[in-house]
């Protein structure tokens, strides 16, 4: 660590960008897992709902059914507590929706409480970190039910069907688990396998945080999968190795060679065993580690404390407070403004509004052009596919699970393509309660787009988020003593060889938190400037105490070639 001293003054705003919020990216290697849950999570309720005439319902159902699309990067065995808390968020957001709208018909009203729900979705979705999709299914539910007729007595019953399609979801979400039940395993180790092949072959700042940042991503998916399997060992010793690829690179590979590192990533993305690499030295002091770590977690005080940390994330002096004043502000004043302006539905303004804040500025102007685009190409999509859906109820059916499909098979190339399938679904379950002027369903979103995103951005631009400087501060202060951890734990003889691996993951979790925490300060507007000298100097020790511990542990002299590597676990 250095003592730089930090510049005074604010950075003021900077020119946003365009063309790179709207560019295409490659689609998600599992784009088709959440697609395909949304659709079986939503055919069965929606069909037997036809069958039995009651389509009106199926705002319920659904508000249970979308939440198939949370926790497919999650081991099943934290995916079905995860999915069973959306469900239970998503089934207490539509109560608290269906009960002020049957107790009241005030706008005003319910749009303030449909604001207050946005801003705690938010805050509850960022600090448990339950996304993608994140905080904008629950608002989109939960706004829309605050505007439809209601009754009391009729709540229960309505609360049912969404427990009961979200327990269906459940099911669908946690199935796979028959088939392949180290599936988000084997795909975290995969990601940490290319980016440590990539930085190997390329050692980089941006390689090698990029490295940094899967590697973590698989000890924590590998710590919350439960019990070892062979299977998982053989994922643990992958880690292993692609963990020293990053923190000793050599410029062509050198001690670790890139393509073996590519060849078990392919290995392990198929069905087929898992590659076995020979153990480098310290690994089963490692595995063992791995092994005392994970059960500190599973123990009743490791829980105590992950609470506790949850709690932390969600107190005053949360660095997710300005995400939520500027959520309240601009869903509520998006909802008035198009209120006052006659809109019949203003819980549109108010899911726009809600959907563009990101961790900073430059993401939610990103997002904000992305909506808007999405959303005024979607109309044009629903006018299209209106006469369709009104051939028959079946038909209607059919084109909200295709487009509920595409939305998710789209919006990883980029999220304005994946909202030109999603105006349109949410526009025809309109249509379950009874057709609709079209003209006047096109004319309600567009209206509601525009203002929505203008007026949700302009709220996040007069909330400034001075506690992002503060958070790089906190992340510098923790990658300090994570480093003096390790390099103390590594010159100590007497230390346990897990203490010491402990700390070098300890160390690793404290760069791609400083990384995460500069990134996010950076994109913000009107903040003191951010001590950029020492963010540098910060990571370049934290990455050479990790080099010097992994060369004493000796993992990179080991390199046998990979094709005589053993497999294990075919699935």
């Amino acid at each position: 660590m250095t003592d730089t001293p930090i510049r005074s003054g604010r950075r003021p705003a900077r020119a946003l960008p365009l063309a790179p919020a709207l560019r295409l990216a490659r689609p998600s290697d599992t784009w088709f897992k959440p697609a395909l849950s949304v659709v079986a999570a939503s055919a069965a309720p929606q069909l037997t709902l036809l069958a039995l005439g009651r389509l009106d319902l199926v705002m319920y159902t659904m508000a249970g059914s979308l939440c198939a699309l949370y926790g497919h990067g999650l081991p099943y065995a934290r995916r079905a507590g995860a999915v069973a808390g959306v469900v239970l968020g998503m089934t207490a957001s539509l109560a608290v929706s269906l009960v002020a709208a049957s107790l009241t018909a005030s706008t005003a009203v319910l749009i303030a409480v449909g604001a207050l729900l946005a801003a705690a979705q938010k805050v509850l979705c960022d600090a448990t970190r339950i996304g993608p999709p994140g905080h904008v299914i629950f608002t989109f539910v939960s706004s829309a039910a605050l505007f439809a007729p209601q009754r009391p007595e009729q709540i229960p019953g309505h609360l049912a069907l969404t427990l009961c399609a979200g327990g269906f979801a459940w099911l669908v979400a946690v199935a796979p688990a028959l088939v392949r039940r180290e599936g988000p395993e084997r795909r975290a180790v995969v990601r940490a396998l290319e980016a440590a092949a990539a930085c190997a072959a390329d050692p980089g700042p941006r390689t090698r945080n990029a490295a940094a940042a899967a590697v973590h991503a698989a000890w924590q998916c590998l710590l919350a999968s439960g019990r070892p399997t062979p299977v998982r060992r053989a994922l643990e010793r992958l880690v292993v190795h692609a963990e020293a690829a990053f923190a000793t690179p050599r410029p062509g590979g050198g001690t670790v060679d890139p393509d073996r590192l590519r060849a078990w990533a392919v290995q392990a993305r198929a069905r087929g065993p898992v590659p076995t690499p020979p153990p480098a030295p310290g690994t089963a002091d490692e595995l063992y580690g791995i092994d005392a770590e994970r059960a500190v977690l599973r123990a009743p005080e490791g829980r105590r404390a992950a609470r506790r940390a949850l709690l932390h994330r969600l107190g005053p002096g949360s660095p997710l407070l300005p995400a939520a004043v500027r959520t309240l502000i601009g869903c509520a004043l998006a909802g008035y403004l198009c209120a006052a302006l006659g809109v019949g539905r203003p819980y549109w303004a108010i899911v726009t509004a809600a959907s563009l804040y990101q961790a900073n500025i430059t993401l939610s102007w990103n997002r904000t052009l992305q909506r808007t685009l999405g959303n005024l190409l979607g109309v044009l999509v629903f006018a299209a596919a209106l006469p369709v859906s009104r051939i028959s109820p079946l038909a209607l059916v059919c084109c909200c699970l295709f487009f509920g499909f595409a939305a998710e098979a789209l919006i990883t190339r980029n999220y304005w393509l994946g909202s030109v399938a999603v105006t349109p679904m949410a526009l025809l379950i309109l249509e379950f309660g009874g057709a609709h002027p079209a003209g006047e369903l096109i004319g309600d979103r567009v209206l509601d787009t525009v203002l929505g995103a203008v007026v949700g951005f302009l709220a996040a631009t007069l909330v400034t988020n001075r506690r992002a400087a503060g958070r790089v501060e906190r992340a510098l202060d923790a990658l300090g003593r994570a480093v003096a951890d390790a390099e103390r734990a590594g010159a100590d003889p007497g230390a346990a060889p897990a203490a010491r691996d402990r700390a070098r993951r300890a160390l690793t979790a404290s760069l791609v938190e400083l990384r995460e925490a500069g990134d996010t300060a950076a994109g913000e507007w009107w903040q003191r400037a951010l001590p950029e000298q020492r963010l540098l100097a910060a990571e370049q020790a934290g990455h050479r105490t990790l080099a010097a511990t992994a060369e004493r542990r000796g993992p990179g002299r080991e390199t046998p070639p990979a094709a005589h590597a053993p497999s294990i676990g075919a699935e």
